[in-house]
């Protein structure tokens, strides 16, 4: 009946107008039933109230009806959701991690983006996770949503038949920031998506990319710290990077205010335990513990990139 930019649009969007076209159809008799009745049994038309006797006829009449209706919409709800919970043995799948507040896409072949790019005319898994609280991934073009929970592993699949750019939304409130976790998919023909997956990642120094802080630069962006640290000063749910290494700063420690110098001791246990030593101006409970998410070797590469973010 309906064709767009995934194989599920069609299934969806029936159900859709059959429910909302049913509502109407209801809506409108009975709105109407009552304003006849209102002009046609008014006080002034009717001073004395008559006694109505029940119809066993039109009692079964408007509780057959109705069920019919609900079954129907059952019928084709079920119908088009059936084909959501089967996922395709042979679909291309992709790592969905999700965090307050970014998408993070993960390939098979060690890609790492925030934009899902996927093949046209082909089945797509995700595989989705998430680090911290409840999210849902929203394709609203594609009519697919699933919440992602914190220690479940949830899956979704889709075809899209249609190349183009599709807004990807999080439908789950996720924090202060929720608004901003959007990103998109990237729907690429065939040879396109092919010629994208494989294409072979820039050969990179990597002593030269240690000390300029790119390693560190790169993992943080891929574990979505940039989401809520600015790197030009700017505040935002947490202290900016910028100009932070080597300062003095004032924090609470177990309910105490205490002056301390960030240093590489201080950014790890701030990785590894956030609440330990909280910045003064700013919330607890914000930031949630990465530790056993970076190696030792991570937090040090992401200390020599903060390191360059200083003018001294």
């Amino acid at each position: 009946m309906f064709s767009g930019a995934s194989t599920f649009v069609s299934d969806v969007d029936t159900v859709f107008v059959l429910i909302i076209g049913i509502s109407l159809f209801f809506l409108i008799g009975i709105t109407a039933t009552i304003i006849v009745f209102l002009v046609r049994y008014n006080k002034k038309r009717n001073p004395v109230a008559t006694d109505i006797e029940g119809s066993t006829r039109l009692e079964i009449i408007w509780t057959v009806i109705p069920t019919i209706l609900v079954l129907i919409m059952f019928f084709y709800g079920w119908y088009g959701y059936t084909p959501l919970s089967r996922m395709p043995k042979d679909a291309f799948k992709v790592k969905v991690v999700s965090r307050m507040w970014m998408w993070r896409f993960e390939y098979p072949n060690g890609l790492v983006t925030d934009t899902l790019y996927v093949p046209a005319n082909k089945a797509v898994l995700l595989d989705m996770v998430s680090m911290d609280v409840i999210h849902s991934l929203y394709i609203p073009a594609f009519r697919i949503k699933q919440d992602v929970v914190p220690g479940k592993q949830n899956e979704m699949w889709f075809i899209s038949n249609r190349p183009g750019r599709y807004d990807l939304f999080c439908a789950e409130y996720c924090g202060m920031r929720h608004s901003y976790m959007l990103t998109a998919v990237q729907v690429m023909p065939h040879a396109q998506f092919t010629a994208w997956y494989n294409k072979a990642p820039a050969k990179v120094d990597l002593a030269t990319a240690a000390k300029t802080g790119a390693i560190g630069k790169n993992i943080m962006q891929n574990k979505g710290c940039v989401a809520c640290h600015t790197i030009d000063g700017s505040r935002l749910v947490g202290p900016s990077f910028k100009n932070i290494y080597g300062q003095k700063v004032t924090v609470t420690t177990a309910g105490k205010e205490r002056e301390i110098t960030v240093d590489d001791e201080y950014i790890a246990r701030s990785i590894n335990d956030p609440t330990a030593d909280v910045v003064k101006g700013f919330k607890e409970g914000q930031m949630v513990s990465y530790k056993g998410q970076f190696t030792d070797d991570d937090i040090k590469q992401i200390i020599e990139y903060i390191k360059t973010l200083s003018d001294k």
